[in-house]
């Protein structure tokens, strides 16, 4: 790990905002700054909250959402939530893992993207529901996921 990425987790572990410090308010401004939760950010939450580094990783591993590995490129989720799931949303989940080769959620191999499933995207209206990188879109087939998929990692490359 880099100076300029040890110098962010330290920042963001000591300069918190709130009244109320915790462990996972530092693990969230950690994760807020570099994108993700690396051993070091881990030690020096420990060492801040005057922790244990067990109870530290207590708390990452307790809540899914944290990473624990640098973000890929692209985050794409699928909702399956009650609406979604009832339109279709389990056809849009097998061809976004087609479409990145994957056979569940996690992270394509080469660090292209993620593909997370979402118990809910908000839009329900627009059921089913994809998001790319934060970008909504509702009445996702199973083609136009692909295409979306294909469209973002392609723009990626292009850039």
């Amino acid at each position: 790990m880099d100076d300029a990425t040890r110098a962010l987790i330290a920042d963001a572990v000591n300069h918190q905002l709130q009244s109320t410090v915790t462990v996972l308010s530092s693990l969230l401004a950690v994760e807020d700054a570099i994108g993700y939760v690396p051993p070091e950010a881990v030690e020096a939450v420990a060492a801040r909250m005057d922790a244990t580094i067990n109870d530290v990783w207590a708390v990452a591993t307790f809540y899914p959402n944290f990473r624990f590995e640098p973000p890929t490129a692209h985050r794409i989720e699928v909702c399956w939530g009650p609406s979604c799931h009832v339109m279709g949303a389990t056809a849009v989940i097998a061809a976004a893992q087609d479409a990145l080769g994957l056979s569940g959620e996690g992270d394509t191999p080469d660090g292209k993207a993620t593909l997370r499933y979402n118990t809910c995207l908000g839009a329900c209206a627009h059921a089913p529901v994809m998001a790319i990188d934060h970008h909504l879109a509702g009445r996702i087939t199973p083609d136009s996921a692909r295409a979306k998929i294909a469209g973002a990692l392609t723009a990626a490359a292009a850039h």
